[in-house]
């Protein structure tokens, strides 16, 4: 935390060895991490200072702390520095909302409702949703945050007389939203994928640019086939997974 004097473990480092030093730094740091000694939200020194306590460069420091980032067990905010990663909701494959899932996994959600427009349907939009061009869609652009982190920057395109008011999408996660209006996503089609983020995203999500974000696209039909949503998300690579599980037929 930004007032609490940041963590320096007792970690030996051999010059002699063939292993490479900042693997040297970041392994021991790893287990400390994975163990739960170092909890999540714990402040790390910066890389000036354990390259000074640890006798190595600052370049082999700052690799060894970005190693650490590399595979999600530590974060750096900007004016706090570098710290130990919330611990990671990993989501079931499955057609729930993410407001559902942070619930389960024990999180609070809340919402940021970043935009809330009624406008012409984008080209792409209108594909997936099976409209004309110029008929008017509902843009939703949300900001979800789990224990007060952000987590995920969520774009839908509702057709307007389906899309829930503004108000509810505070309390709730767009589907239960939906639902209250006895409207339902029933099935699904969506692709999910990996790409860096932009600046924008990068500010909202408390990301360093260029970080990486999984990325998920999806068109939700209700028991009619009729196409009610087409969403695109960006989560956090370093805080959020998806599992699935496969059968060999």
């Amino acid at each position: 935390m930004p007032g609490t004097a940041p963590a320096a473990p007792q970690i030996r480092v051999d010059h002699s060895l063939p292993v490479p030093l900042y693997h040297q730094i970041s392994e021991p740091l790893r287990k400390l991490i994975t163990s739960g000694e170092l909890e999540p939200g714990t402040r790390l020194e910066d890389e000036l200072s354990m390259a000074k306590r640890l006798g190595v460069s600052r370049p082999t420091a700052r690799r060894a702390l970005q190693n650490l980032v590399d595979l999600g067990l530590v974060i750096r905010k900007r004016a706090i520095g570098t710290i130990v990663a919330p611990k990671a909701i990993h989501r079931d494959l499955e057609l729930t909302s993410l407001f559902e899932d942070l619930n389960r996994a024990g999180k609070k959600p809340t919402t940021k409702v970043l935009q809330y427009a009624i406008e012409t349907a984008p080209s792409h939009v209108a594909d997936a949703l099976g409209i004309d061009q110029n008929e008017p869609v509902t843009h939703i652009r949300r900001l979800r945050l789990a224990d007060g982190e952000p987590l995920a920057i969520m774009t839908n395109y509702i057709p307007v007389d389906i899309a829930p008011p503004p108000a509810e999408l505070d309390k709730h996660g767009l589907y239960q939203a939906m639902k209250n209006h006895s409207f339902q996503v029933r099935t699904a089609h969506q692709k999910i994928s990996a790409r860096k983020t932009t600046q924008a995203e990068s500010e909202l999500l408390k990301e360093s640019r260029g970080a990486a974000v999984l990325t998920m696209e999806r068109i939700g039909y209700d028991a009619e086939g009729r196409a009610i949503e087409y969403g695109t998300h960006v989560y956090r690579a370093s805080l959020y997974s998806f599992t699935m599980n496969l059968t060999n037929n």
